[in-house]
């Protein structure tokens, strides 16, 4: 997870919006590698859903998004300075601890991994 350094403030997971003529699944991985380093091997989607009060940094207010999990990676973890003050593994039991991005909230909720 990222502690983001730019609106919308928090911890998060990697995300942003689909580049033209890319897939979800495609947009999810190539996130995951700019922010983290990490190249995703194997993931699969747990949700798709529109979210109306999620609001970016470009303005934007609403967005449609397409959450995946990662089974395998390759890579070594470096921080991208211009979206994270820091990066850090985070198990699920230590998610209620820190002070979550909005919209990653509601997904953990979601997922029954805080409540």
């Amino acid at each position: 997870m990222l502690d983001r350094k730019n609106y919308p403030y928090g911890w998060a997971c990697p995300s942003g919006h689909i580049d033209q003529g890319e897939g979800p699944e495609r947009a999810a991985q190539r996130e995951v590698e700019e922010e983290t380093g990490l190249q995703t091997q194997e993931i699969h989607k747990l949700i798709q859903e529109f979210v109306d009060w999620n609001e970016c940094a470009q303005g934007v207010k609403g967005h449609y998004w397409h959450v995946y999990e990662a089974k395998s990676w390759i890579g070594k973890v470096k921080t991208e300075d211009k979206e994270a003050k820091t990066i850090a593994w985070i198990p699920p039991e230590k998610l209620k601890d820190l002070e979550l991005e909005p919209v990653w909230k509601h997904w953990f909720q979601k997922l029954n991994l805080i409540s």
